[in-house]
C-alpha cells in the first residue's frame, strides 16, 4: 500500500487537509515544500511491524512536484529476532492534469509516478525495484470532501504485480476561518489485489484530523480488513504529523 501522501491546503482557506490514507491532487503552493512523518503499526498473526517513513515534496511551479520518502521499519516477529533498519527508498513525481476551481470549492486530478529502489538492509525490506502509475482525483469544498486513486505496480524479479484503489470521504466538524483551526473526520476504503496469486486486501479505515495552523495538522487512523486472504492481518494504527514549510 501506498503510505504517503505529501500534499497540503486548499487555497482561499478551505481548512480540509488531505486524506490519512488515500492521495489526493491538491499539490503545495508554489515553490512550496515540507514534510510529513508517521507511525504506523501492523499487528498481524505473525507478529508486529512498526513503519517510520519521511516524505519531503518540493514543486518546481504551481503544477509539477517532486519527493523523496525513506521509511524506517522495525519487525517483532513472535517466533525469532527482532530486526530493524531503513526500508527501501522512494522517488516520486506528480504532474497535474487539470484543475477547475469555483468559489469554495476545487475539482482536480494529476498522475504520480513513484520509483522505488532496493536500498533498504535485507532483515526488513524486499531486494526487487518497483514502479508505480497512479491517478488521483478529488473534489473538495466547504461541506465535505471526496479524493480516489488507482495504481498500477510493476515489480521486479517476476513477482507478482499490484493494483491498488482507494476512496476517502472528509467531512470538517468546525466552522470554517481564518487562519486555520479545524477537526476534520476520514472514512476511506484502502484496497490492493496482488496479480498472478490474485490475493486481495481491502481496509475499511476510519480517521480524525486535527489542523492547528495553515501549516501544520495532526492525524491518526485505524485500519480494520475487512478483505484479507491472506488471513494474518489483523488491524493496523498510524499516528501522524504534517509540516508545511514555504
Amino acid at each position: 500500500m501506498v503510505l504517503i501522501s505529501c500534499v497540503f491546503f486548499l487555497p482561499e482557506s478551505l481548512a480540509q487537509g488531505p486524506p490519512i490514507n488515500t492521495e489526493t491532487p491538491i499539490l503545495l503552493g508554489l515553490e512550496g515544500g515540507g514534510f510529513r512523518t508517521f507511525g504506523k503499526i501492523v499487528s498481524t498473526d505473525l507478529g508486529t511491524t512498526y513503519i517510520q517513513p519521511l516524505a519531503i515534496p518540493y514543486n518546481l511551479g504551481t503544477n509539477f512536484q517532486i519527493g523523496v520518502m525513506q521509511p524506517f521499519i522495525s519487525i517483532y516477529p513472535k517466533i525469532g529476532d527482532n530486526n530493524s533498519g531503513f526500508g527501501n527508498l522512494s522517488l516520486f513525481v506528480k504532474q497535474m492534469l487539470f484543475q477547475f476551481d469555483s468559489k469554495a470549492k476545487t475539482f482536480r486530478g494529476l498522475l504520480k509516478y513513484t520509483q522505488t529502489f532496493p536500498t533498504g538492509a535485507s532483515s526488513v525490506s524486499a531486494d526487487n525495484y518497483s514502479s508505480q502509475f497512479m491517478f488521483v482525483a478529488g473534489y473538495v469544498n466547504l461541506n465535505y470532501s471526496l479524493n480516489g486513486s488507482v495504481s498500477y505496480t510493476f515489480v521486479s524479479k517476476n513477482l507478482p504485480d499490484n493494483f491498488v484503489y482507494d476512496f476517502a470521504f472528509g467531512y470538517p466538524l468546525l466552522p470554517q476561518k481564518y487562519p486555520p483551526f479545524q477537526l476534520n473526520l476520514y472514512l476511506e476504503l484502502n484496497g490492493q489485489k496482488t496479480l498472478k496469486i490474485n490475493k486481495n486486501l481491502l481496509f475499511l479505515s476510519p480517521g480524525i484530523q486535527l489542523i492547528t495552523s495553515s501549516t501544520f495538522l495532526l492525524e491518526s487512523s485505524f485500519q480494520i480488513p475487512l478483505v484479507d486472504d491472506s488471513g494474518i492481518i489483523r488491524n493496523t494504527f498510524s499516528f501522524g504529523i504534517r509540516y508545511l514549510v514555504f
